[in-house]
């Protein structure tokens, strides 16, 4: 869970950020979730509060604080976390319902493509900021 969803971050924003730097409107949008906001796993009335998923709900949270802290030490670039919401995968088969990855995808494309006077540094779901 950590390999990919923490140090794969880590690498892949490492290799891109010269690109980055040299790009006209640069975005860099890391897919977390709620399952690793302190906030949604400590409220009763979260879905993510039942969830039994230690690993990936830690790696989620160090994929959001990577993201705030990219934001912070690269000014030039906009960097954001999305909660995709739910997504029926191979991952989650074992959960019943889910939204398509299409659906899913829509929220991550929006931040992808903001203006150069967009947000930065923040944890997004399809509705705005989110607590974490």
């Amino acid at each position: 869970m950590f390999d990919t969803n923490a140090v794969g971050v880590v690498r892949v924003t490492e290799a891109a950020l010269p690109l980055l730097r040299r790009a006209s409107n640069p975005t860099v949008v890391t897919v977390s979730g709620s399952a690793g906001s302190f906030w949604a796993v400590n409220n009763p009335d979260r879905p993510e509060y039942h969830l039994p998923t230690v690993l990936y709900s830690a790696s989620k949270s160090a994929a959001t604080m990577l993201t705030v802290q990219y934001a912070k030490s690269q000014p030039g670039i906009r960097f954001n976390a999305i909660e995709p919401g739910f997504t029926a995968t191979d991952m989650t088969a074992g959960f019943e319902g889910g939204r398509t990855p299409q659906e899913s995808a829509r929220t991550i494309v929006r931040l992808a493509t903001l203006g150069a006077d967009g947000p930065t540094g923040t944890f997004q779901d399809e509705n705005g900021e989110l607590r974490w």
